[in-house]
């Protein structure tokens, strides 16, 4: 439901393009708002999940989500609920798996939330075409979207229960808010002093702008002169590509740290990341922006999905602090959708009044490819480049944390 709802505004960017008289810039914006907020808000999660039930935690937060999405999910409110929600099931996700096959666990949480994506883009970009009781489309399926994802919440407050209840070691009720966050502020300096973390961060600042400015594939798609329902099938090969790559991602890397302990993950990550600048370039660059050249953009989007989005999965999410990572990432990635916009309109001449309602604008479209190209290529050579510290000093950060652990077990 979480990537369901994230594809719901993008999914329908012709429509509130029309509706609003907005360009790409102020679309742009439209996701900005919601990412940045989710950015900024995700360390306040991280202190939820360490202290308190984490499936009330889940709850709340999808509760937050489904009021904004009702409100047309143009609402601050909505990255908060989003923000509350990813970290708490990475928290569920670490405490389920061991380290051996973790990166397989971060794998399936993924490739279930881009099967939810799938689900979200396909309905709201197809019910868009359509009016329903006089209400446009794209309005019902916000609508829609947050009365599901209320019953989602209703359904985790009343079923999930959280591992740390059955232990009797832990009592959140004691706990002072005070206390929480000065846990939070300690957890946060030392975390900081790690030099994996600092060249996590430092990668996922540019390796997240890429999937920041991939919420206008749909509109671009729309604006080459494709229909709600090719525009639907394309998007859902790429998601599906994206899902089982997630999976594989988290596979490979499992597979490869057995023999490179030290650095198995990080090739994976590498060689993900820069998979990104050809696909992206053929995408964008090559394939003749025409309804024509519908297979050709169909096999390249399911392949690319399938080779960009081993990252999170194979390297990042495995770490002990991901709110915190995401934070960074989050509020600096949220920049990418209002820069594509601005490059569009700016630089290569995207004009909001010359795109046909019907048609579409192919002139207009290969001034959005452009712009999508810039914030895409860019980001994906500078990402692979940055993990290349990390085969240096992950090593030393895994021996550090040993040692550590060895002294507090011998203090006990």
């Amino acid at each position: 439901m979480e990537r369901a709802d994230e594809n719901l505004l993008p999914s329908v960017y012709k429509e509130v393009s029309e509706a609003f008289g907005a360009g790409p810039a102020d679309l742009g914006y439209l996701s900005f708002t919601r990412n940045f907020v989710r950015g900024i808000s995700s360390p306040l999660a991280g202190v939820l999940v360490i202290n308190y039930d984490r499936s009330t935690v889940l709850a709340t937060g999808t509760f937050f989500w489904a009021f904004a999405t009702a409100a047309v999910g143009a609402s601050p409110v909505n990255g908060f609920g989003l923000a509350i929600v990813i970290p708490a099931l990475q928290s569920f996700i670490a405490d389920s798996y061991k380290d051996a096959a973790r990166g397989a666990g971060f794998g399936f949480l993924h490739l279930i939330g881009h099967m939810g994506g799938i689900g979200g883009g396909v309905l709201a970009t197809v019910m868009a075409g359509h009016e329903f009781w006089g209400m446009p489309g794209w309005r019902c399926a916000f609508i829609l979207m947050a009365t599901l994802s209320a019953l989602i919440g209703y359904f985790v407050l009343l079923f999930v229960v959280d591992p740390r209840r059955t232990d009797p070691t832990t009592d959140a009720n004691n706990i002072s808010v005070a206390s929480v966050w000065m846990e939070a502020l300690k957890a946060m300096k030392a975390v900081v002093k790690v030099k994996t973390f600092r060249i996590i961060v430092l990668q996922g600042l540019v390796g997240s702008l890429p999937w920041t400015s991939m919420v206008f594939f749909t509109l671009w798609f729309q604006l080459i002169g494709f229909d709600h329902n090719s525009t639907a099938s394309l998007l859902s090969l790429f998601a599906a590509g994206v899902a089982m790559g997630s999976f594989l991602g988290g596979a490979l890397g499992d597979r490869i740290s057995r023999v490179y302990p030290n650095s198995g993950r990080i090739l994976c990550a590498q060689f993900s990341a820069f998979m990104g600048i050809p696909f992206t370039w053929f995408l964008l660059r090559v394939i003749p922006q025409s309804v024509s050249s519908y297979y050709t953009f169909a096999i390249t989007l399911f392949l690319m999905g399938l080779s960009i989005s081993w990252c999170n999965t194979a390297a990042n999410n495995r770490t002990m602090i991901y709110a915190f990572d995401r934070a960074c990432e989050g509020s600096f990635s949220a920049f990418a959708a209002p820069m594509v916009g601005i490059l569009s309109e700016k630089l290569y001449g995207y004009n909001p009044k010359s795109v046909d309602p019907t048609n579409g604008s192919l002139p207009e479209a290969l001034a959005l490819s452009k712009g999508l190209f810039t914030m895409m290529a860019v980001p994906f050579g500078l990402c692979c480049l940055f993990y290349t510290p990390a085969h240096w000093f992950f090593r030393r950060d895994r021996l550090n944390v040993r040692m550590a652990s060895l002294k507090e077990t011998e203090l006990i």
